[in-house]
């Protein structure tokens, strides 16, 4: 009977010695998890980070939201009407430079107005220089995909032409489609097509002058950076 009580007593203990670590164990495991469970914003296999913001946005303008835009690329001319007739030119058009500044007030999520101005030059066979500042206002509508946005824009204004010693103040209009990735909430960066149309309808003695009607158009193809605010 002792010698039972002894072996039981023994088989205890092993017992105890050998499962008592890792129900120990066991526990503590358990106890981290739920600790872990309780930390707020945490997720098992996630980093706990809350971004500040993830530009996935479905409406990511508001009434009242505003951008300002600087543009730099090339501009180059395609077709010229003389009084409403065709230039046959026979040449590719020389390349020359654009730069302009713009300011966009949104209406709501898609709709906006405000300005432009810009400074061109275009080189001429001659190679000679001609000069534009266009001065409009603009208005359009945006399209929103998560990070990216497609503004479709119309500008009309005055722009003031210089060539050699002759100078001409006329109107222009222009349209526009953009594509911009939208970096981070203050940014945004894209490129631009445009087609501007920029009649010369001078005169001489205040008497308009058909014959010398001249209609440009020109297509501009720039680089955007677009500050949000």
């Amino acid at each position: 009977m002792r010698k039972a009580r002894a072996f039981f007593l023994i088989l205890a203990l092993g017992l105890g010695f050998v499962f008592g670590p890792t129900l120990s164990f066991l526990h503590a495991q358990e106890q981290e998890e739920q600790e872990k469970e309780e930390e707020p914003g945490y997720d098992e296999g996630e980093i706990p980070f809350e971004p500040d913001w993830d530009g996935y946005m479905p409406d990511l303008y508001s009434k009242g939201d505003q951008t300002i835009t600087i543009s730099l690329g090339t501009i180059f001319p395609t077709v010229f009407f003389n009084n409403g007739t065709p230039v046959d030119h026979n040449f590719s058009p020389p390349v020359g430079g654009a730069l302009s500044l713009a300011y966009t007030h949104f209406l709501g999520a898609h709709l906006y107005l405000g300005g432009e101005i810009s400074f061109n030059f275009n080189n001429t066979l001659a190679k000679n220089t001609v000069y534009l500042v266009p001065i409009g206002l603009r208005a359009g509508y945006q399209f929103v995909l998560r990070r990216f946005e497609f503004p479709l824009t119309m500008t009309v204004g005055v722009a003031p032409q210089r060539y050699l010693n002759l100078g001409y103040i006329g109107f222009f209009m222009k349209g526009g489609a953009s594509a911009f990735f939208r970096f981070n909430p203050d940014w945004s960066f894209g490129l631009n097509v445009d087609w501007g149309w920029y009649p010369q309808w001078p005169q001489e003695n205040k008497q308009p002058v058909p014959e010398k009607n001249m209609d440009a158009n020109i297509i501009g193809l720039t680089i955007s950076a677009r500050y949000h605010f």
